[in-house]
């Protein structure tokens, strides 16, 4: 079976044609950086017109590339989790080209994408794991038993990771996208007196909380007034370290309390370098495995959405003849893939 996934939820636009049987075949991935940088974030009217834009003419260029229209056998689209107007742009993109050609569609979760992900690579873990999500505006721990079969051990309470670094960066003076630029700006150090806090590792449970980790930053920094290139770089410093600890010890419980031996890491913080050094470090020491996804579909992209949607599609499942989205949706509502 051979799929088009096209993936709209936030600021990139990815296409990507997937064949069930043989792997990823080709995909495109259009960066909306340029136009939100100057704003210092996403504008969702912006990302969603620059997604109608781009989108048809990568569609175009991919299929002729690959086959043409008729060559495949169905159309996956990024349903939901995301930002209500550019979702709305894929999901009419791909119902009207599955109507036109007369082919099946199916929308696909985000975040059960993202899970998926590492599935890509050669070296693929077996279920079940536990995964850290960290993508976007999601940060959670879940207990994934089979395709379909997740129950979310932890979630963000506020801030999620992703964005509580893009916050930090911004504070900070760092251009957008942030996340990216305090983690060079953190490697520019190898050590600080700076202590940040790990929140709330001091209790039981899964569950984050970043917000105060970045009003804490932001103390440090009016402590620290007027700050030198060297505080700049040292805040990074502590502030990253402080999350990846979180992180790791978060993990580590979730693993406990699974009794898992595997760990799959995937989102955009999830291409973290020392994030995934200090998880390594720790699967070694724990006797487990860690997997992440290659770097290339780390971030969002269309390559995840086909390869869920592929899954699903091959399984039967298709969706019904009315174009709606869900801003907010649970991956434990997710149907089951035997």
């Amino acid at each position: 079976m051979k799929v088009l996934g096209l993936e709209s939820s936030c600021d990139e636009t990815g296409i990507a044609i997937y064949e069930v049987e043989t792997g990823v075949i080709q995909q495109r991935l259009y960066s909306q950086i340029e136009c939100h940088r100057e704003y210092g974030g996403v504008v969702p009217e912006l990302a969603s017109r620059d997604h109608v834009v781009k989108a048809a003419p990568m569609i175009i260029d991919l299929l002729q590339q690959n086959g043409g229209v008729h060559s495949l056998d169905g159309i996956v689209y990024t349903r939901g989790p995301g930002l209500m107007g550019a979702l709305m742009v894929g999901a009419c993109i791909a119902r009207a080209l599955a109507w036109a050609l007369d082919k099946p569609v199916l929308g696909v979760h985000h975040m059960e994408g993202h899970l998926l992900a590492p599935m890509l690579s050669e070296d693929k873990p077996e279920f079940p794991f536990v995964a850290l999500l960290v993508s976007g505006g999601h940060t959670m721990l879940v207990d994934v038993e089979a395709v379909g079969e997740y129950k979310i051990l932890g979630e963000s309470l506020d801030d999620a990771v992703g964005e509580a670094f893009d916050k930090t960066a911004k504070l900070l003076g760092l251009p957008y996208p942030g996340g990216p630029e305090l983690a060079q700006l953190a490697s520019t150090v190898s050590a600080t007196d700076l202590v940040f806090p790990r929140p709330m590792v001091d209790r039981p449970g899964l569950d984050f909380s970043f917000s105060g980790l970045k009003t804490f930053a932001l103390n440090t920094m009016h402590k620290l007034t007027p700050l030198s290139d060297q505080n700049r770089a040292e805040i990074a410093f502590a502030f990253e370290q402080a999350v990846v600890d979180t992180l790791q010890i978060k993990c580590q419980r979730a693993l406990k309390q699974t009794g898992y031996r595997r760990l799959v890491v995937a989102g955009g913080v999830g291409a973290n370098r020392t994030l995934r050094k200090r998880l390594q470090q720790m699967s070694a020491k724990l006797q487990t495995r860690v997997y992440f996804p290659a770097l290339e579909y780390c971030t969002d992209n269309g390559a995840m959405i086909a390869y869920a949607g592929g899954l699903r599609m091959a399984a039967g499942q298709r969706d019904e003849n009315v174009t709606d989205v869900l801003p907010r949706w649970s991956l434990e509502t997710l149907q089951r893939l035997n």
